[in-house]
């Protein structure tokens, strides 16, 4: 993928859209990827637009379904221990010693939406909601620059509206669209990163400053960067997972740097790279996710009480070879290790495994999707017995399209050369392919959250290749937006037809049975 990466990141499928700047006399002229459309504007307030629909959608009837007035499936773990972390001061009250198994980041975002609105279902999810409505408005403008298409911009968030699993996940207190949020908005800043480091490659070009030095120019502070690396932090401080995103993306942008300096003519790019990128790589993108990371703990280590807080000198020796390390950070590593052991022992049971596990090769498409909540009584559906139920449903429109979409993906990505298709599947596989390490562990439908937001990125690139070029005629331009309306319309019309069972409207029993179109869905 690395070798991919490096000839995909030199171009992409289109070709330069704009002269080159001009260059002096024996420089040769630096390769830049067609400008962003002069619509900022509009497409501000497109994207807006579309962040507002998908927020009316995802805060409708928040605060349903509860279980008798209490949270639902996995909220069960979340939702008390955010409210703990407003009456203790950040922490929680673990009275099940070790059972807090996630670092807080996530549950003192619950927390806010507790505080603001009170322990109940629309408290709960609040900031849930505020996070999946932004992740609307983030890919659009992703999608946009990605694209260097307005249109597509909108396609994408469209999409993610329309998506089953980031519209239920946005809609309970649970961790995944946290991580899903800040993985989005990392791998945003590190595109736009890619873009400023290129335009300021290419001013070096056009200056003939080039060969001032065999490894090339210094880039200079980077803060789109830096701020990826604060970003990916806190999604490590939402879940462990983040971890893997951090690995991906720091080797993604310095395979952007070394095809950037190839593109550029440096003589010796390589050892440009290791001379001139990597450091300040690992600065931006493995030390400011680590430092944003134990910041995240700031009330666990101004707590007395919290757990394991003080056991240098109890359960940790204070003298060893790691005794220079501070006493607080002694006891987080410690505390982590219970945390470590916690996951690694989380099995999935033989005899009795949970009826809604469901393992990694199933999620690409959805096939076990999560039954968060149900019950058959009542009558407001007008007949004597009623289903209401809450399930984490994948649209089908979009995940069963996802082996076509991400299989052209890679196609495009080793052929073509196309770093878009290349960074996606970097984001998508750094969200699924670790789940592979350990099957034996319990596993869910809602880990593939953070995949969706790639997935649909995938998707709107293949519609792009369907619309065709301008200049590709009117008739193939006709018919390729002819193919891209109607996609459109069944994504709407299916996420329509599964509006139901995802927020837990009343329905006949009849209606329930033409929901479930898979018996893997039952």
């Amino acid at each position: 993928m690395v070798s991919v990466l490096q000839r995909t990141a030199r171009g992409g499928a289109w070709p330069v859209g704009r002269p080159p700047l001009p260059a002096r006399p024996g420089s040769a002229a630096f390769p830049l990827d067609r400008p962003l459309p002069q619509d900022r504007l509009l497409s501000w307030l497109l994207a807006i637009t579309l962040a507002i629909i998908g927020g009316i959608l995802r805060f409708y009837r928040l605060g349903y379904p509860t279980d008798d007035g209490t949270p639902v499936f996995d909220e069960k773990h979340y939702v008390p221990q955010a409210w703990q972390m407003l009456r203790n001061g950040g922490v929680e009250d673990n009275p099940a010693y070790e059972l807090v198994v996630h670092p807080p980041l996530a549950k003192q975002l619950i927390a806010l939406g507790e505080w603001w609105q009170g322990y109940d279902g629309v408290g709960w999810r609040l900031s849930a909601a505020l996070a999946g409505t932004i992740c609307v408005l983030l890919i659009v403008r992703i999608a946009r620059r990605l694209t260097r298409s307005t249109l597509f911009g909108v396609v994408a968030g469209v999409l993610l509206i329309c998506d089953g699993v980031s519209f239920v996940q946005s809609r309970m207190g649970m961790l995944d669209i946290f991580l899903t949020l800040f993985v989005l908005a990392s791998f945003g800043a590190l595109v736009v990163d890619r873009d400023d480091m290129r335009t300021r490659m290419a001013r070096v070009v056009a200056q003939g400053r080039v060969h001032d030095s065999p490894f090339g120019p210094r880039m200079g502070v980077r803060w789109w960067r830096f701020a990826a690396g604060v970003l990916l932090g806190m999604a490590s401080a939402v879940k462990w997972d983040g971890v893997y995103w951090v690995a991906a993306f720091g080797v993604l942008s310095v395979v952007w740097d070394l095809c950037a300096r190839r593109s550029a003519g440096v003589r010796r790019p390589w050892a440009g790279v290791f001379v001139r990128d990597v450091g300040p790589a690992l600065w931006a993108l493995a030390a400011i996710p680590i430092l944003t990371y134990l910041a995240a703990w700031w009330a666990w280590f101004a707590s007395e009480t919290a757990t394991d807080r003080y056991e240098v000198g109890r359960e940790i020796g204070t003298g060893g070879p790691f005794s220079f390390v501070p006493a607080g950070l002694r006891s987080l590593w410690y505390y982590s290790g219970h945390v470590l052991s916690f996951h690694t022992s989380l099995k999935t049971s033989h005899t009795s495994p949970h009826p809604w596990e469901s393992k990694p090769w199933t999620w690409p498409m959805g096939l076990r999707p999560m039954l968060y909540y149900y019950t058959n009584s009542g009558q407001a559906c007008g007949e004597s017995q009623c289903v209401a139920a809450t399930m984490l449903i994948g649209t089908p429109v979009l995940w069963w399209a996802s082996p076509a979409a991400l299989g052209w993906a890679l196609w495009r990505a080793v052929t073509a050369f196309d770093w878009r298709y290349a960074a996606i599947l970097v984001g998508y596989l750094a969200g699924y392919l670790p789940w592979f390490l350990d099957i034996d562990r319990q596993m869910y439908f809602f880990y593939a959250t953070p995949m969706a937001p790639f997935l649909v990125l995938a998707l709107t690139l293949c519609l792009g290749e369907i619309l065709g070029r301008a200049r590709g005629g009117v008739e193939r331009r006709s018919t390729g937006l002819l193919i891209v309306a109607i996609y459109l319309g069944l994504a709407v019309a299916n996420f329509a037809w599964l509006w139901p069972v995802m927020v837990g409207d009343s329905i006949t029993p009849a209606h329930w049975d033409a929901e479930m179109w898979l018996p893997s869905w039952r």
